[in-house]
Formats: structure tokens, C-alpha cells, sequence
């Protein structure tokens, strides 16, 4: 496969998936009667900000496949993506902050993990990640003090 073809593919499948896990696990009227914390974010920030990271993912994922497809990393790469996704059941659908907050605090460290193996195979895999790191720990602080508020 053309590495072009390879980036299209990873962008559009994270992207695809994440907007899908979305769409079937809304956040809905129970979210919405929830006490939140301070730094709660607008809900309009979160489809941008999110469609931006996919794109990220997409592209970190495409750049170590192409380069070390069988490596650790990309096994890590791979259990992060499962992680994301399911984190919008764990959280939404089963109305669970404490589920959640699991889900998202694996989720961190796999993403930690990530940017630690990539870096050693392609830096710019690696950083990446980084801004993904940043809005999935503030995501995990956000779950936590949704899960200590109600």
C-alpha cells in the first residue's frame, strides 16, 4: 500500500470510529443533570478538539505502521484506540463515572506508553501524542471530579 493511502486509511478509520462512538453513545439527558466542575469545558469544544486528535492519532498510527508495523508500540497504539473507544459506553451508556474514570486513566497511561516507544522508532509519532496526552489527563480529571461531585 502507497504511505499516502496508509495515512488516508488510519485518519479515516480513527475518525470514522471515533465520531461513530460518539453518535451511539450521546451524552443525553442524564449527562446533562449531572453537577460539574468549574473547568467543565462547552459542549461545542469537545467535537473540534476531538476531530483534531483523531486526525492525530490517524497520523501517529499510519507513521509507525509504516515503519515498525509488528513493534510494541503499535500494539500499544492499537490498545489506546480500543481504550478511547471505549470509554463514551463505559461513561454514557452504562451512566458510569467511576467506570469511566478506569477506562480513562488506562487510556492515559497507554497513551504515556505510547509516546515512550514511538520516540525511540519516529519522534514525530511521539510528539504526536503529546497534545493527546494533555486533553486525556485533563479528561481524567474532569471524570474524576464528575465522579466525586455526584
Amino acid at each position: 500500500m502507497k504511505p499516502i493511502l496508509t495515512y488516508i486509511a488510519f485518519i479515516a478509520i480513527v475518525v470514522g470510529l471515533g465520531m461513530f462512538s460518539g453518535l451511539v453513545n450521546p451524552p443525553g439527558d442524564w449527562y446533562a443533570t449531572l453537577e460539574k466542575p468549574f473547568f467543565n469545558p462547552p459542549a461545542w469544544l469537545f467535537g473540534p478538539v476531538w476531530t483534531a486528535l483523531y486526525v492525530m492519532i490517524g497520523i501517529a498510527g499510519a507513521r509507525m505502521w509504516l515503519k515498525a508495523p509488528a513493534s510494541a508500540a503499535m500494539q500499544v497504539w492499537f490498545g489506546q484506540l480500543v481504550l478511547n473507544l471505549l470509554w463514551s459506553p463505559a461513561f454514557f451508556r452504562l451512566q458510569s463515572p467511576a467506570l469511566g474514570l478506569m477506562v480513562v486513566l488506562s487510556m492515559l497511561m497507554a497513551v504515556i506508553a505510547f509516546i515512550v516507544l514511538a520516540r525511540r522508532i519516529d519522534r514525530a509519532a511521539s510528539y504526536l501524542f503529546l497534545p493527546y496526552a494533555a486533553w486525556v489527563g485533563f479528561a481524567a480529571l474532569l471524570n474524576l471530579s464528575i465522579l466525586i461531585l455526584n
